[in-house]
């Protein structure tokens, strides 16, 4: 063998890296049984499709299972043999916490379609579809260089489009979909030309190659460097459903299936957080002085004009129940930037308050679309009076979101929802952000309204032109199918258990999550 090829082998031997497959399971063992979703649905007859949904179900309880390995000390694989620290995929505590985020709104987001998939939707592409979408949410948090990062956003996103759009003849979810579509394409778009931007200053795609190298980059590619930064930003903003590039998530989430809707917005918004959070504190920190006030002056509008667009929601208009809730997403997502913003002033640990606020938001979320998947089962159009009298037909669910509901307003019982509340504030005052703090404040007490006013709907007496003969009997009542009451019964379980012991969730807030 001549010197030259001798060297070119042992060049290419140390390419060579070893796998952690324990590290890289949630998001693989889902990607799998995708896979045998997929195969499954071509040969299963008709009447036993729905095994496609407990297959699914069983397969995502698997991958939460393998999270039990990782849930402390941090493991890296795929990493660059001349720089053991540059690594593409890192499992550490802020990994750990997405990955169970996302893994269990994965979960819920089954348990409440179970039903659909038998009446409404097609199931074996309805499944397949969830599970590859989950596959890119469950990698993305781990994921430590922005060819990875970009890579698992689209395999989070590109199935939710078909997922949205999978109410077959329906005008709502086409035209849903076709929304959701041009808005994430184009936030991919600046998103990719920002990734190119920082790729040219830098030389490296690695967030903490590019962190050490955005340090001392040349003057003349300083200006380089700060527009791949802002264009970076911005096609997240997108996913975030940052204001003003919030626009599709009214329409997207009334033309969805509801499961899906609820899936968007928890585990959309989890996938776009932690994306945020990767290139901003992980890759961008010498930055800081862009990043950070742009962020500040983003979450003070999302939250101002998602609120004040929900304070405008007619009660007696289709689809309003959603439409609130949708509104009531992009304020929530002001507050989940505020921690953020805060961490280009003091330190990346201010971005535990974002962890812990998600894990609230996720679980009440959740419930509260559970429950509005309930009450659709009987009046399709899921406007708000539509739940007057709820209390008085199903005690139980009235009670369930209720306490979901007062969770994201922020008021007993819901203690979880005010002590994230508070720790976001926090943040934002301890950064020095005294006139962010005042705007979260007043939209806060904006909130109560809404928030309150659906609450007092459930508990109203039924409407006074029925008369008893016209109420639904027991026997033609719809009946409430076994998995979407345990989703309703879980997210209430667990939200009364954050909400008693609170720093199950908010001491992510003040640990060190990277």
């Amino acid at each position: 063998m001549t010197p030259d090829v001798t060297t070119a082998a042992a060049g290419t031997a140390s390419l060579v890296q070893s796998v952690d497959w324990v590290a890289i399971a949630p998001p693989l063992i889902a990607a799998a049984v995708a896979l045998v979703v997929l195969f499954a649905d071509l040969f299963l007859p008709p009447s036993r499709k729905p095994l496609l949904g407990w297959i699914t179900i069983a397969g995502l309880v698997a991958a939460l299972a393998s999270l039990a390995p990782l849930r402390t000390g941090s493991r890296s694989t795929f990493c660059l043999t001349a720089n053991p620290d540059a690594c593409s995929y890192t499992v550490d505590q802020f990994a750990f916490v997405i990955q169970a985020l996302v893994l269990g709104g994965a979960l819920l987001t089954a348990l409440l379609s179970v039903r659909d998939t038998k009446e409404k939707l097609p199931a074996g592409e309805f499944w397949f579809l969830l599970l590859s979408s989950v596959a890119g949410a469950a990698l993305l948090p781990a994921a430590r260089d922005l060819a990875t990062l970009v890579v698992a956003l689209e395999v989070a996103s590109l199935p939710a489009f078909a997922l949205v759009g999978l109410k077959r003849g329906d005008r709502l979810s086409s035209e849903a979909a076709l929304k959701f579509f041009l808005s994430s394409v184009t936030a991919t778009a600046v998103m990719l030309l920002g990734v190119s931007f920082v790729y040219a200053a830098t030389g490296t795609l690695h967030l903490t190659e590019i962190a050490t190298k955005l340090a001392t980059v040349p003057g003349p590619l300083d200006t380089v460097a700060k527009t791949g930064v802002v264009l970076t930003l911005v096609g997240f903003a997108f996913k975030t459903a940052a204001a003003p590039f919030h626009f599709w998530v009214p329409d997207t989430y009334v033309g969805a299936p509801l499961p899906v809707a609820a899936y968007l917005s928890v585990v959309g918004k989890a996938v776009g957080f932690s994306g945020l959070i990767l290139v901003t504190v992980v890759a961008f920190p010498s930055y800081a002085d862009v990043w950070g006030p742009a962020l500040a002056v983003l979450a003070a509008l999302t939250m101002t004009i998602g609120n004040a667009a929900a304070l405008r929601q007619s009660a007696t208009r289709a689809h309003s129940a959603v439409r609130l809730l949708a509104w009531s997403s992009v304020g929530q997502a002001g507050y989940l930037l505020v921690p953020i913003a805060a961490a280009a002033y003091s330190s990346g640990s201010q971005v535990g308050a974002t962890v812990a606020y998600a894990l609230m938001y996720a679980v009440v979320n959740l419930g509260a679309f559970a429950v509005a998947a309930l009450v659709a089962r009987g009046k399709p159009l899921n406007r708000l009076t539509d739940y007057r009298g709820l209390y008085a037909e199903r005690p139980l669910a009235a009670l369930a979101l209720a306490f979901f509901l007062l969770c994201l307003a922020g008021l007993p019982p819901g203690i979880i929802g005010l002590f994230a509340k508070v720790t976001v504030f926090s943040a934002a005052v301890n950064a020095g952000l005294g006139w962010l703090a005042v705007v979260m404040a007043v939209n806060v007490v904006v909130a109560l309204y809404y928030y309150l006013r659906w609450t007092a709907i459930l508990f109203r007496s039924p409407e006074a032109a029925e008369q008893p003969s016209e109420q639904p009997t027991e026997a033609a009542r719809p009946r409430v199918p076994a998995p979407l009451t345990v989703a309703i019964a879980l997210t209430a379980f667990v939200g009364v258990v954050l909400s008693g012991v609170p720093q199950l969730a908010l001491h992510f807030a003040s640990v060190t999550l990277f």
